[in-house]
């Protein structure tokens, strides 16, 4: 969930794999991706198109078979320095409409200590009617994409992954692992992954 310079490699990397949803709220945007068209030039074309295992779509209902659901969206900050959670919030809306039992909702946006759990959880149980770590589980991955970078980029950099359990630790970490060749950190809780 959100195509830009965090979402669209991690997608194309998971596209080698598995069957992928990228989904955006952006139409212009996932026009241009569907012609192999990236604008952040994170993707080359070749890598864009050489691929049936990705959908690009801005249709949420497209998202409702995924098991993981991958929160990619900017975390700007507000005129008083402050971190702007809206487009979270906007995304976990999205993405409450569409999960189901057993789904594990990944946020890899920049955030503080806290936010995973205390604001993403309550919004995403809010508008499912799930319950957290009973019907839906979550996870945290902080981004290590530095735009524009040509040496490191996503599948060689060490990935740290916290979760809401051993369990949920062991599956996010299972996926990232079969992309991330620099391999994966696990760490003990999701707030020390935020940190």
């Amino acid at each position: 969930i959100g195509l830009g310079y965090v979402g669209l490699p991690l997608a194309t990397e998971f596209a080698k794999k598995y069957k992928v949803i990228g989904f955006d709220v952006d139409t212009v945007r996932v026009k241009a991706l569907k012609k192999g068209i990236d604008r952040t030039k994170e993707v080359t074309k070749k890598n864009l198109l050489s691929t049936n295992n990705i959908l690009y779509t801005t249709d949420p209902n497209n998202m409702k078979n995924c098991d993981f659901f991958i929160l990619t969206v900017p975390t700007p900050i507000t005129k008083n320095n402050k971190p702007d959670l809206s487009i979270i919030k906007q995304a976990a809306i999205v993405v409450a409409q569409v999960i189901k039992e057993n789904s594990i909702v990944i946020l890899e946006s920049t955030v503080y200590p806290g936010v995973t759990e205390d604001f993403l959880v309550p919004i995403l149980e809010k508008n499912s009617k799930l319950k957290h770590k009973k019907h839906f589980f979550v996870a945290y991955s902080p981004e290590r994409i530095n735009p524009g970078e040509t040496k490191y980029k996503i599948t060689n950099i060490k990935k740290v992954i916290g979760a809401d359990s051993q369990s949920t630790l062991d599956k996010v970490s299972k996926i990232y692992k079969s992309i991330i060749k620099a391999g994966i950190h696990k760490v003990s809780s999701i707030k020390v992954a935020e940190a």
